[in-house]
């Protein structure tokens, strides 16, 4: 018998209910239309807490801790700020791509608080960046790198001698403000050189926008779906096993066999053998390709 007690959730749980939301970077533009019409509720931007404090992608502020732990900090502050009973929160990191090691790569969380019944739900999207920088004497140069990150619409940094250097320009999206900033970094620089990098912040750079989008989609999903053993919002993949038989020599490889999908609040899960293939390419078996 399943004693798990069952909560009253339903489809218009979230309706017309408001969520805070701690940003000073204008995520609440995409995150704000696609929660509205998913689940109904109403995404409140909080001010009054610097989140640059909580860590920069421009390295002046190092970011404590993990990247879903600055993500559930920043939603709770959000929340006590607000007096709200949900919250929600971005954050993105930065990195080589899990593949080759060679294109910049952006992963974006989302966290979704909800103190009354105790649960917290996470989406993640990632994807190719144009996190790019250049040292350059050259105004040509710049104008090159510019138009290769995608500027205006891509803002800029600039500062003079390196990337770390703690004189700094953000935000620049403008051709004259970046010429202006590029001259200034000259003049500021013993090496006469300027360091230009892409400006990385949300409002700044539309790549890193439409990753936060794709995750609030993933988050919209998965507060829409209950668990069927007691009713709470989050019912998703929790895990993925490995093992997929090779098609040749039948000995499990690293491929995926299988989905468990669970509950984020009661011990439900359900695994869902894979339906689209029985049986893994033999060029990703060990035994038959070492």
């Amino acid at each position: 018998m399943n004693n798990t007690k069952k909560h009253h959730f339903n489809a218009d749980h979230y309706k017309n209910r408001e969520v805070a939301l701690l940003t000073q970077h204008g995520k609440e533009s995409v995150l704000s239309p696609i929660l509205k019409e998913k689940i109904g509720c109403i995404v409140t931007r909080v001010k009054g807490y610097d989140t640059d404090l909580l860590g920069t992608f421009t390295r002046d502020i190092p970011r404590a801790g993990t990247q879903i732990e600055a993500a559930r900090k920043k939603a709770r502050i959000g929340m006590d700020l607000s007096g709200l009973k949900l919250g929600l929160a971005s954050e993105g990191s930065f990195g080589p791509d899990p593949f080759t090691g060679m294109l910049p790569w952006n992963v974006e969380v989302l966290i979704w608080i909800d103190n009354e019944y105790g649960i917290e739900i996470s989406a993640v999207a990632q994807g190719k960046t144009n996190l790019v920088n250049l040292l350059t004497t050259s105004w040509e140069e710049t104008e090159a790198f510019a138009k290769t990150a995608g500027f205006p619409q891509h803002h800029l940094i600039v500062r003079p001698e390196g990337e770390n250097d703690p004189r700094i320009r953000k935000g620049i999206a403008e051709w004259t403000d970046l010429q202006a900033a590029f001259t200034w970094a000259l003049e500021q620089s013993q090496n006469k050189q300027a360091f230009i990098e892409t400006d990385m912040r949300a409002h700044a750079n539309p790549t890193r926008m439409e990753n936060i989008r794709v995750a609030a989609e993933e988050l919209a999903k998965k507060l829409s779906c209950l668990c069927p053993a007691c009713g709470t919002p989050g019912y998703s993949i929790i895990e993925r096993l490995a093992g997929l038989p090779c098609e040749r020599c039948g000995q499990p490889t690293h491929e995926i066999r299988a989905e468990v999908h669970g509950c984020c609040k009661c011990t439900h899960r359900v695994t869902i053998e894979r339906s689209d293939r029985q049986y893994a390419d033999p060029g990703h078996c060990d035994s038959c390709n070492p």
